[in-house]
């Protein structure tokens, strides 16, 4: 037998059961929530804007001539256009104890498949808000991945961006973030989703 507490909140009621502390995750404020929501836009942008720049060589990381500074887009560097995205970071950007491992699949073609559909799926799902504990779980590997190829860290003995992006990412899984605003409340009440919740 469960107990339900009715009481009243900035966000209106909030119903507190033996399962949910409320529909909208563990915080119910609206700060914390359109915090959380911004928060996942905003890596929702930076894993789709990769794969965009990537797959078009629009020239921030991609397409662009490291010498003259020319951007040639849609050029031979991009995706499109049978370029590779991993030979550049995994080839000159590595250091460090796995540096050796990650050069060692450069310019791969499982790798750069498996690199550019992570980027696409990781992204789209965050700024829907579905599938945010397979896209955390996911975003969180890939940036530690990324962190372990240029080791130590330039600016610190051991902390990066990756590291915090990735932390991020399991906060905004665990409040459930996908809610406000996105798709993941109608998401996470689809029968298939409700027979495996590590799809929410």
């Amino acid at each position: 037998m469960s107990t339900s507490i009715r009481s009243r909140s900035d966000a209106g009621d909030l119903h507190v059961g033996s399962s949910n502390v409320s529909s909208a995750g563990p915080s119910t404020h609206p700060v914390a929530r359109w915090a959380a929501a911004a928060a996942r836009l905003a890596l929702g942008w930076v894993f789709l804007w990769a794969f965009l720049d990537k797959l078009l060589a629009l020239g921030f990381s991609t397409g662009r001539d490291a010498e003259s500074g020319v951007v040639d887009i849609f050029g031979p560097a991009a995706r499109v256009h049978g370029g590779s995205p991993t030979p550049g970071f995994l080839t000159f950007g590595t250091k460090g104890p796995l540096a050796d491992f990650y050069q060692s699949f450069a310019g791969a073609a499982r790798a750069d498949w498996v690199f550019m559909v992570g980027l696409a799926a990781i992204g789209v799902a965050l700024v829907l808000g579905v599938g945010m504990r397979i896209a955390a779980g996911s975003g969180v590997l890939m940036l530690v991945m990324m962190w372990s190829a240029a080791l130590p860290p330039e600016n610190n003995p051991f902390m990066d961006d990756h590291l915090v992006y990735a932390i991020v990412l399991v906060l905004l899984a665990g409040l459930g973030a996908g809610r406000t605003p996105g798709l993941g409340g109608w998401w996470e009440r689809l029968p298939f989703v409700q027979r495996h919740p590590v799809l929410k």
